[in-house]
Parts: C-alpha cells; sequence; structure tokens
C-alpha cells in the first residue's frame, strides 16, 4: 500500500490549515487591545469560556507523543495503558474541586508566582529557570522532533526539515496572538483531533473485520480484537513469577499491575494536571465556574482519548501478529503509521491534520507557557522592572521566537538524542525524576499551613536525587528483593525496578522529609494560604458532571478489570 499522501489528502490538509489560520486571525484582531493589558494577552483573563478551557487543556496535552507513544503502548501492552487517560479525569476532578479554589482565591497566574507567594522568592527563581529548561529542551524538542518525524514519514520520508519548519511557524502563527488565540483555535484543533482520531480508529476497526472475514464492520472488529488478543484487554498486568517470560516482565516493568494505581501514576496525573503552567494557565485568567466546568469538561473528553490513541495500537498488534501488516517498521512505535496506510485518499489528509493539530496546539501551547514564566516571573521582576504593559507583551512575544528557535535548532540534527530513546520515552524520563518532589512541595504547600520554605526546596533536591537513587541504583546498592521494592531482569543485563514504583517510593520519602523539616518551623508558617470549606463547595451542576465522569470511570474498570 502506498503510505505517501495524494493530491486529496494535502487538498484536506490545506483547508484544515486555513480554516485554524482564518479563525485565529479573526480571534486576534477582535482581541487586539490584549497588547495593551499583560494578564489578559498571557492569561486571556476573563475572556474563555469552559468549553475553551476544556478543549485547549485535551489540544494541549494529546500530541506525537500520544499518537505515536501511547499507540505504541497500546500495540505492547495494550488496554492497560489507558488507565494514563481514565485516571487523569480523576485527577482532573481532584483539581477542579481543591486546586484551582486555592489558585485563584490568592490570585495565583503562574507556578513560580505560586512557590513565592507560599515559601519565598529563592524557590520560586529556581524553579522557573528549571522549568523553563525543561519545557524548552525536553517538551518543546520532543514534540517538535517526534512530530516532524511522524509526518515525515507519512509524507514520503523526504521533508522532514521542511515539515520541521512549517510546524513551528504554524505553531508561532498561533502562539504570538496571546493565550485567548491560542485557546479559541484548540477548539478547532480538539475538533479535527478528535474526528481525525476516530476515523483512523474506525478504519483500523473495519480493516481487522474485513482481513477476519466478518466484515467492514467496526464493532465485529473490536470483536475479533478481543478474541484474537485477550491478553491486550485487561487493565490489571500481572506480577512476574518465577515462570514469567521477559516479554510478561518488560509488560510489568512498564506497567506494574495495582502497584501503578498506589503509587506513581497518581503522582504524574495530579502533578501533570495541577502543578503544570502549561496546562493550568488554561483555568488562571477564569472565574471559578468556569474554570471548574470547563476542567471538568476536559475529564470527560479524556475518557474518549484511549479510543483515539490507543486502540489502532491493540489493531496493529492483532493485524500483525497474523501477517497482516507488513509495513510495520520500527517496532511498537511504528504502529499508528501503520495503520494510516489503510486510509482511503482524503481520509489520509485528515487523519494527518488530526496529528498536526495534536502537534501544533501543543507547541502553542507550550511556547505560550515559556512565555508567560520568562516574562511575569524573571524579566519583569528581575531585568525591567518598569516595564509597562505593551513593553511585556513585546518580551514575551521575543520569548515565543526564542524557544521556537532553539527548539528548531536542536531537533534539526536531533543533538539531544531523542531519536535515540523516543520522544515519549525521553519525556517521561526526565519530567519523571522531578514529579514527586515538585508534587509534594505543592500539595504540603496548598493544604498543611506548617510546610516551610527550607522543606520546599530539600523537597524539590531529595524528590529528584531519590528518583534516581530508585530508577538507576538501588538494586545494585541493596539488592533485588527489598522490603520497598522487587527488581526484575529486564532482558539488558541488569534489573529494574518499575518507574511508578520508584515514583511512589521517592515521593514518600520525600513527604516524610519536609515534614520533619516543616516541624522545626512555626505551627503556622506566615506565608501560608488562608483555606476555608466553602471554597471547595460544588454546585449541583457540577456535581452531575463528577459523578457522570466516576460512573464511566467504573463502568470500563468493571468491563476490562
Amino acid at each position: 500500500m502506498n503510505q505517501n499522501l495524494a493530491f486529496a489528502d494535502y487538498a484536506v490538509f490545506i483547508i484544515y490549515f486555513i480554516v485554524v489560520s482564518v479563525y485565529g486571525y479573526t480571534v486576534y484582531r477582535k482581541r487586539k487591545q490584549d497588547e495593551q493589558d499583560a494578564k489578559a494577552y498571557f492569561l486571556a483573563e476573563g475572556n474563555l469560556t469552559w468549553w475553551a478551557i476544556g478543549a485547549s487543556l485535551i489540544a494541549s496535552n494529546i500530541s506525537a507523543e500520544q499518537f505515536i507513544g501511547m499507540s505504541g503502548e497500546g500495540f505492547f501492552l495494550g488496554i492497560a495503558v489507558a488507565a494514563y487517560e481514565w485516571l487523569a479525569a480523576v485527577a482532573l476532578i481532584i483539581v477542579a474541586v481543591w486546586f484551582i479554589p486555592v489558585y485563584l482565591k490568592n490570585k495565583i497566574y503562574t507556578m513560580p508566582q505560586f512557590l513565592k507567594t507560599r515559601y519565598n522568592e529563592s524557590t520560586a527563581l529556581i524553579m522557573a529557570v528549571f522549568w523553563l529548561f525543561l519545557y524548552v529542551f525536553v517538551n518543546l524538542t520532543s514534540i517538535l522532533y517526534l512530530g516532524a518525524v511522524a509526518i515525515n514519514g507519512l509524507a514520503g520520508g523526504e521533508y522532514l526539515h521542511v515539515i520541521m519548519i512549517g510546524l513551528a511557524v504554524f505553531a508561532l502563527f498561533i502562539s504570538l496572538g496571546g493565550m485567548k488565540v491560542v485557546a479559541y483555535t484548540d477548539v478547532i484543533q480538539v475538533a479535527v483531533l478528535i474526528i481525525g482520531g476516530l476515523v483512523t480508529s474506525y478504519i483500523a476497526l473495519t480493516t481487522v473485520g474485513q482481513y477476519f472475514g466478518v466484515g467492514e464492520n467496526a464493532i465485529a472488529g473490536f470483536k475479533v480484537l478481543m478474541r484474537e488478543a485477550p491478553e491486550h484487554f485487561k487493565m490489571i498486568i500481572p506480577k512476574p513469577t518465577a515462570t514469567s517470560s521477559q516479554l510478561e516482565i518488560d509488560k510489568y516493568l512498564t506497567f506494574p499491575g495495582l502497584m501503578s494505581y498506589l503509587a506513581g501514576i497518581w503522582i504524574i496525573n495530579l502533578n501533570y494536571w495541577g502543578c503544570n503552567q502549561y496546562i493550568t494557565q488554561r483555568a488562571l485568567g477564569a472565574d471559578l465556574q468556569t474554570a471548574r466546568t470547563g476542567i471538568l469538561f476536559a475529564g470527560m473528553l479524556k475518557l474518549l482519548m484511549p479510543l483515539i490513541v490507543m486502540l489502532p495500537g491493540i489493531a496493529a498488534f492483532v493485524l500483525y501478529e497474523n501477517g497482516h501488516l507488513p509495513q510495520l517498521v520500527g517496532g511498537k512505535d511504528g504502529a499508528y503509521s501503520a495503520v494510516l496506510t489503510f486510509l482511503p485518499t482524503g481520509l489520509k489528509g485528515l487523519s494527518v491534520a488530526a496529528l498536526t493539530a495534536a502537534i501544533v496546539a501543543s507547541l502553542a501551547g507550550k511556547v505560550n507557557s515559556i512565555s508567560t514564566i520568562y516574562t511575569l516571573d524573571i524579566h519583569k521582576k528581575y531585568i525591567q522592572k518598569e516595564a509597562g504593559e505593551k513593553q511585556q507583551v513585546n518580551i514575551g512575544r521575543i520569548a515565543v521566537f526564542a524557544a521556537m528557535l532553539l527548539a528548531v535548532l536542536f531537533t534539526w540534527n536531533d543533538i539531544l538524542g531523542i531519536g535515540g530513546v523516543g520522544g515519549f520515552t525521553y519525556i517521561q524520563k526526565y519530567t519523571g525524576f522531578i514529579s514527586p518532589g515538585v508534587f509534594a512541595m505543592f500539595f504540603l504547600g496548598m493544604f498543611w499551613k506548617r510546610t516551610t520554605g527550607t522543606a520546599a526546596i530539600v523537597g524539590v533536591i531529595l524528590g529528584f536525587v531519590l528518583s534516581v537513587l530508585f530508577n538507576e541504583y538501588a538494586p545494585a546498592l541493596f539488592g533485588n528483593e527489598t522490603l520497598l521494592y522487587t527488581a526484575y531482569n529486564n532482558g539488558k543485563g541488569a534489573f529494574e525496578i518499575p518507574f511508578h514504583i520508584c515514583m511512589g517510593l521517592s515521593f514518600f520519602f520525600t513527604m516524610l522529609a519536609m515534614i520533619g523539616i516543616s516541624f522545626a518551623g512555626p505551627k503556622v508558617n506566615p506565608k501560608a494560604f488562608e483555606i476555608d470549606a466553602e471554597m471547595f463547595k460544588v454546585k449541583p451542576q457540577t456535581t452531575v458532571l463528577i459523578v457522570i465522569t466516576l460512573l464511566i470511570i467504573v463502568a470500563l474498570y468493571v468491563k476490562f478489570w
């Protein structure tokens, strides 16, 4: 089958590009006065509707690493990887009910500002610089590289740098208009993402049905998947035994069954959705009810994501195992691209548009967050304290250009080696090391008035050190079997503790250390936030959204446990 795009595919893609560009420009013209208001430019303060917040959260979250990486994990693990998406919906409920009220009541606009307000200026500056490096050299570069590689493969494999520049320019075009343009164009982006993703999943299922003689029927195709790969439809991966194969051990190392739910997956989700400038920025400029509704809307959309980014991977596995997918190259990460080859002319262009929408939305959201942190938390405070509103907007735009230029330079010849480890693994590795300390610092800072600034700094450093210790050195230093963990042979000549368990252990000991240090301080830290029960009360319509989301998640787990 020809993987290259035809004229009709290019036509569909161009239409998508024009629609997003025209709509973005229209929003920009209507809100051009935001150039005189820095908070309106960076946060779209008071201008975002609940549906724009929810759509923007999803568009910023879903990118090439989800389409390619999570589809690959669907190929390898099966439906267990859907836990990242379904438990994200629960995490979003927690963020909407308990985290956002704290941010909004204390007029928090950036994560470094939270740290300065709650702890001290040193903690805020250290983390602002860290986040800038992380966002530019880990997130932005990996999204750009993996996205360019994926689209280049579909376009024939000869246009990597052209596509890389195209993605960067498209994202710049959107992000220079400020958060309002980013958020409202994300509504179109997420619509294209969902429609294109569902089309790909539908074609994958009908293709399975066709090859296995049950007709071009998506439901029949899904039943074939469950029949041919029953192990791919179990949410809980069993703990390895002495007789387990290396493949079974590798699966457990990736997602360690029930221990994932007791340890790392909650830290990953709550840190990502609740303590991440890139994500929370969409809701920080809204009123509480609008922010809550938007976040819960995003949570309901998350329930759909496995159908879009994981199911094609399972379909690819069944087709490949039965000799119907010879075009699969590059192992599990090639699963999504291989499935796209089944799409007819025109629909392939729609799927490429969906993939592009995911990449561009993530790039635009990321550079907007970089711009916000740099302008409000570094430049305005330490470099140009007298900068006016318009000057701040201009500085923010320069920061957008600089960040994207750095991303292009570092991905041009893959200087960072992203291709060697894979974009999904690259992001998880470097963000995962810091997540336990950052989440402990935010969680205790919000809800325990005794937490001190010293404890916060120790927590971030200790969380990182413990993450490295458990992930890289613990089996060699303490043995493969201890009261805290079991390390397994990773098939590469070494023993390894599952990553989620490492994260849980790092978080637990970091919390203990922070609590112990804080007991040496005053019973109530003078910089502690004022919290009252009224902040966390929810309206009946909010309760309904929460109950519906939880019921759907329970039903999914009952079905696929």
